[in-house]
């Protein structure tokens, strides 16, 4: 994948900070030093972003309960 350009990082981050402070609440995971990765290589080998992966494991964590 080639690097994002100065202006499409710049374009992306006036998009975040108008809407994702709107739409979503963030929540702080921390996680021993190359757990991450280890994490982010998982769910990508599903087919899923990091992202998508913890929050399909909340849901249906509480839909079990």
């Amino acid at each position: 994948m080639a690097a994002m350009s100065e202006a499409k990082k710049k374009a992306n981050k006036k998009w975040n900070d108008a809407n994702l402070s709107e739409r979503y609440d963030r929540i702080q995971l921390v996680v021993p030093k190359g757990k991450k990765e280890k994490i982010k290589a998982f769910a990508e080998s599903k087919g899923e972003s990091l992202n998508g992966f913890v929050n399909r494991l909340i849901d249906e964590s509480m839909k079990n309960e």
